[in-house]
């Protein structure tokens, strides 16, 4: 079985997942999925770019578990601000219960300071929608396997408003133009950021995501939203509080993400999204 599987639909590849990738400490090491590509070959995601080294394609990240950094780079410290920190922890690749070339579902372990914090369990599904776009299934569960609760908090919910990221991000390919973003009733990132929607589209030059909670407790989670800076789109876990995770509990969560050619309008993101999260 394939330690590195290549995602495909219709016989076409469409995402790279790496498993083991060898990056510093400091970077937060964990399996990724990129290049991603729409069916007509088009990259939409970025690894490692010179603006955030830290952020690797699509995958799940949180910068706070129990004070342990599985986002990478710097940690915000309240009062401090950013602060570099040996705290970093590391998503490890297990197994492979099922890899087949439309999806897999793998087992991790999530580790720091030399022990087991959580074990995920991932599974990954590619599905075709037509012949210009395609659906990206993802869902993760994280469940402690410490004797004691674990604490999930963001920068926002250490003192540092409006950047609650933190959970399912996809790091975007960065262009001339800065991407539009919109929701079914907002547009922008000043009125997309922090705020739950049914969905949420993020369109390139020709290409665009729509992304879509498929669970209620995903739906309830805030976008992350950044165009200006970078473009970069992720589901919050923890906006506005820390969520805890009792001893043996999961936390489940589930986004799918249409990745399709050309600039979708509202109506055609609305409905190809619909289709993805049905099937």
């Amino acid at each position: 079985m394939t330690e590195t599987p290549v995602l495909s639909v219709a016989g076409r590849p469409v995402a790279r997942y790496v498993t083991r990738p060898e990056l510093p400490g400091r970077l937060s090491p964990r399996p990724y999925l990129h290049p991603v590509t729409t069916l007509a070959g088009t990259a939409v995601t970025e690894l490692s770019p010179a603006d955030h080294l830290h952020h690797l394609g699509v995958g799940v990240a949180v910068p706070d578990v129990e004070g342990h950094n599985f986002w990478g780079g710097r940690t915000f410290v309240r009062d401090r601000g950013p602060t570099e920190l040996d705290n970093h922890g590391a998503q490890r690749h297990v197994a492979f219960q099922l890899c087949d070339p439309d999806g897999f579902v793998e087992e991790l372990r999530w580790v720091a300071s030399g022990a087991e914090l959580l074990h995920e369990r991932r599974t990954v599904a590619a599905t075709a929608l037509g012949e210009t776009a395609w659906a990206l299934d993802f869902t993760f569960a994280l469940t402690n396997t410490t004797p004691r609760a674990l604490s999930i908090g963001s920068p926002a919910t250490n003192g540092r408003p409006g950047a609650a990221y933190g959970g399912f991000f996809w790091r975007a390919r960065k262009e001339a133009g800065t991407p539009e973003v919109f929701t079914p009733d907002a547009e922008g990132e000043e009125q997309t950021h922090g705020r739950p929607a049914e969905w949420l589209a993020l369109a390139g030059g020709t290409w665009t995501l729509v992304l879509a909670g498929a669970t209620d407790a995903t739906r309830h989670d805030p976008w992350f939203v950044r165009t200006a800076e970078y473009p970069g789109v992720g589901s919050s876990l923890a906006h506005t509080a820390r969520v805890t995770i009792a001893p043996g509990d999961t936390l489940v969560r589930r986004v799918v993400t249409v990745v399709a050619d050309g600039r979708l309008a509202r109506a055609e993101a609305a409905a190809l999204v619909r289709k993805a999260v049905a099937q």
